[in-house]
């Protein structure tokens, strides 16, 4: 017998973690990263295959979730490129 998961318990937000950024439940992997992956090419399978603790399903939702709020995982995902930038620079300059 297979359990039926409402796949709306699949994508969580809390404030303690990722920065409240959405994120994969039971997990700490944001959104953002499965985006950026399927934004580079990736099929959800390789996706998957990248990251064996997440299964299709778990990719699935994130994908569905970045869709459906696409304007608001492309802000994240422009933030943490701004943050890179910035530490990097930093890192750089030897102030870190």
């Amino acid at each position: 017998m297979t359990t039926t998961i409402d796949i709306g318990t699949l994508i969580i937000r809390t404030p303690e973690t990722c920065g409240g950024r959405p994120r994969i439940a039971g997990t700490r992997m944001p959104v953002q990263s499965i985006a950026l992956d399927y934004k580079s090419g990736m099929y959800p399978e390789e996706i998957a295959a990248e990251f064996p603790h997440l299964n299709l399903a778990q990719i699935y939702a994130a994908l569905a979730y970045y869709h459906a709020n696409k304007d608001e995982i492309e802000a994240d995902i422009v933030a943490y490129n701004e943050e890179c930038k910035r530490l990097e620079a930093e890192y750089k300059a030897g102030k870190l």
